[in-house]
């Protein structure tokens, strides 16, 4: 009788333990950070009504929009900038370009490093583009598990890439799969590969890197989300029309081609198809019982691409003045807003409340920030970005300080902002000097249609010292 009394405590001990255990998995938060590819400030529903983004949309209505979010100018800079916290300048030339070439060194610290050392499972699921050779590889870079493309965009129902080395870059933890996936969309083959993910069982919380392949060419939609409407009825711009209400989608001659900017449709339908990717990932989270204990931070990685030549990829498309007017200047690989400001939202239920966050953020701010929410302490690690958290869980505002972009390719670009002020040069020469540099104040002018450098040199002056800071800190060298 007293080894059965034993024999029993231990049991109610071990099964305390075990609550415990599953009790300390609950409270600590699953994390999926949402990464689409060229998606401008101007492809998404709450920029710009002509967009039909209803998921996306409502995560932000429900959490923390950041009105003024920045990233780099290009994809592989800004995925640096997002995993180590740190300007791409910070580990050579190598990293302020898109590239096939490996950008930081393994074992620095980065987002999945850093879930790794808190006791997270860590996988990514979609695009890599920063060592396209699997020797460099996300597994090398603190993921547990990978899937998708080990270089940039993809034909979205072949999944190649560029023609040429990295073409078949479509991988399984760095095994390369040589065949067409059944010629599923790329969009679907990353959304229903994170549903399974998350609706497996964990035992442990999970830190997802979901990086989406669209809108970046080539774009190539078909079916239910080319047929889909994206225009909004008139007379009430509440309410999108059916596809009987639009004239055009009636047109014998057929729908794409009967639509007066049909590249415009096709992009709109990408992102479209996009959103609809994001909304099935939600249901899951909710089926799961997820929902309420995950934070879905999005961004997009720079500003949208506005001219497409073609050939690049397998079965690509020449596409021409195919984005969305915004109230921005440039695009894609620009310097200006428009093509490093672009859609960012946080949402964690019970946590985030609905709060519209005006302080300019920066992709280099989400590590710092994702560290101290799930309370991992990175020591005295060399970082560009700040925690934001107090403004994310609070309403506390966020310390002013200087944003810096570089871009480099036949022209050099440059940009440092502080404050209202923001600086810009295009020029083959490194900048020593103030003058030449162009002036804006951004909430007078958020357009940057008016330099103000010559009535306001003592800013132009300071926002240069700033600039040379900033530039000293980079490595000059091509490799890291």
């Amino acid at each position: 009788m007293k080894n059965l009394v034993s024999v029993l405590f231990l049991l109610l001990v071990f099964n305390a333990c075990q609550k415990a255990n599953q009790s300390e998995i609950l409270q600590k938060p699953n994390f999926i950070v949402i990464i689409t590819d060229d998606q401008g400030w101007g492809d998404i529903g709450y920029n710009n009504p002509d967009v039909y983004t209803p998921n996306m949309d409502k995560l932000a209505a429900e959490g923390a929009t950041f009105i003024n979010h920045y990233t780099m100018p290009q994809c592989t800079p800004t995925r640096v900038a997002l995993f180590t916290g740190r300007y791409p300048g910070r580990f050579g030339t190598n990293a302020l370009q898109a590239t096939n070439k490996p950008v930081f060194q393994k074992g620095i610290e980065n987002l999945a490093t850093m879930f790794k050392k808190s006791g997270y499972e860590t996988f990514l699921c979609g695009k890599w583009h920063m060592g396209s050779n699997p020797e460099y590889g996300p597994n090398h870079y603190g993921f547990d598990q990978s899937y998708g493309s080990l270089a940039g965009a993809v034909g979205m129902y072949n999944h190649k890439y560029r023609k040429g080395e990295f073409e078949v870059a479509w991988h399984r933890n760095h095994d390369t799969i040589p065949g067409h996936e059944n010629g599923v969309h790329a969009t679907d083959l990353v959304s229903q590969e994170a549903i399974r993910y998350i609706s497996k069982e964990h035992s442990d919380p999970y830190f997802m890197y979901l990086a989406f392949h669209a809108p970046h060419t080539p774009l190539d939609e078909r079916g239910r989300f080319i047929d889909r409407p994206t225009q909004l009825d008139p007379k009430d711009t509440t309410r999108w029309l059916n596809e009987d209400e639009i004239e055009w989608f009636n047109d014998p001659a057929g729908k794409i081609q009967s639509e007066p900017d049909p590249e415009k449709r096709l992009l709109m339908a990408a992102v479209h198809h996009v959103d609809y990717a994001i909304g099935e990932i939600v249901k899951a989270l909710d089926k799961s019982g997820q929902r309420e204990n995950t934070l879905i931070l999005f961004t997009s990685d720079n500003g949208p691409q506005v001219n497409w030549p073609g050939n690049a990829y397998p079965d690509d498309l020449h596409l021409t003045d195919f984005n969305q007017e915004i109230p921005m200047r440039g695009s894609k690989l620009d310097v200006w807003e428009g093509g490093i400001h672009v859609p960012g939202f946080a949402n964690w239920p019970g946590h985030i409340a609905p709060k519209k966050v005006n302080d300019p953020v920066h992709v280099i701010d989400w590590l710092p920030t994702l560290a101290s929410v799930v309370g991992q302490d990175l020591g005295n690690l060399e970082l560009d970005g700040v925690d934001i958290s107090p403004a994310l869980l609070s309403d506390e505002e966020i310390e002013r300080r200087d944003f810096y972009w570089t871009w480099n390719s036949t022209i050099n670009r440059w940009a440092l902002r502080n404050g209202d002020w923001k600086i810009v040069i295009y020029g083959t020469d490194e900048p020593d000097s103030p003058e030449d540099w162009q002036l804006f104040n951004l909430v007078n002018d958020p357009t940057e249609a008016t330099d103000v450098a010559e009535q306001n040199q003592p800013v132009r002056e300071r926002l240069h010292q700033l600039f040379l800071t900033q530039r000293s800190k980079d490595k000059t060298s091509l490799e890291f």
